[in-house]
């Protein structure tokens, strides 16, 4: 009896981790499908032979600066799975960020990942708020060797409030971590949102709408 209680027990307990226990989405989504011959595996990746691995599987350089002649005055230059093929099904990536005087790294989102950042050079504002329905702002200037966390799904950015370039570094928990930017999500999504339901959410002139959704369109196109 004693027996089959500890077995109930160590059962229970395995089967409570193995149900605790839900690995996060690569992708927005996964639909599923009865034909195999047209699906792709939840990682989106296939599996190299290991015996056929090499350095360069391993490696990628983002020792040049990005171009942040662009109308937010930065650019992200992503470490991921497509750069790094020997990321997959390891959890994490990376992005160098360069920032031009004044630049920003315009609000976001990561829907699969904590992010942390590191400011190699020049000052940064930085932030994120929290969900509702707070919606508090949490927020920080930071310089040289200064490091910040925003935590998974939460909207954060980061402006360069110095006169000179900044550059920084960010971990990503995520192979994917994938990113929603803010404003071009909403007023420049295709096909585009209905202009009166965004002047009603966001308490705006329906024509200011129409201008945002046009200009935000554009710049995506």
């Amino acid at each position: 009896m004693k027996s089959f209680l500890l077995a109930f027990v160590l059962l229970a307990l395995a089967s409570s981790l193995a149900s605790a226990f839900d690995p996060s989405p690569l992708q927005d989504f996964c639909v599923a499908v009865d034909d195999p011959l047209h699906g792709v595996f939840v990682n989106g990746k296939f599996c190299k032979d290991p015996k056929l691995a090499k350095a360069d599987d391993f490696s990628f350089s983002v020792k040049k600066p990005g171009n942040t002649n662009n109308a937010v005055g930065s650019n992200v230059s992503a470490v991921n799975v497509q750069q790094i093929p020997g990321l997959n099904t390891l959890g994490i990536s990376a992005v160098r960020i360069d920032y031009a005087p004044y630049g920003q790294n315009a609000p976001h989102t990561h829907p699969r990942a904590t992010e942390i950042l590191v400011v190699l050079e020049g000052t940064l504002l930085v932030g994120f708020v929290t969900s509702n329905p707070n919606n508090t702002l949490i927020s920080k200037v930071l310089n040289k060797g200064d490091v910040f966390v925003f935590p998974i799904g939460l909207i954060h950015f980061q402006f360069n409030i110095g006169k000179t370039k900044a550059i920084a570094f960010a971990g990503l928990s995520s192979q994917n971590p994938g990113v929603i930017t803010i404003a071009n999500a909403v007023f420049g999504s295709d096909p585009a949102i209905d202009p009166g339901f965004l002047a009603k959410a966001f308490q705006l002139d329906k024509k200011v709408v129409k201008d945002l959704q046009n200009k935000f369109w554009m710049d995506s196109n």
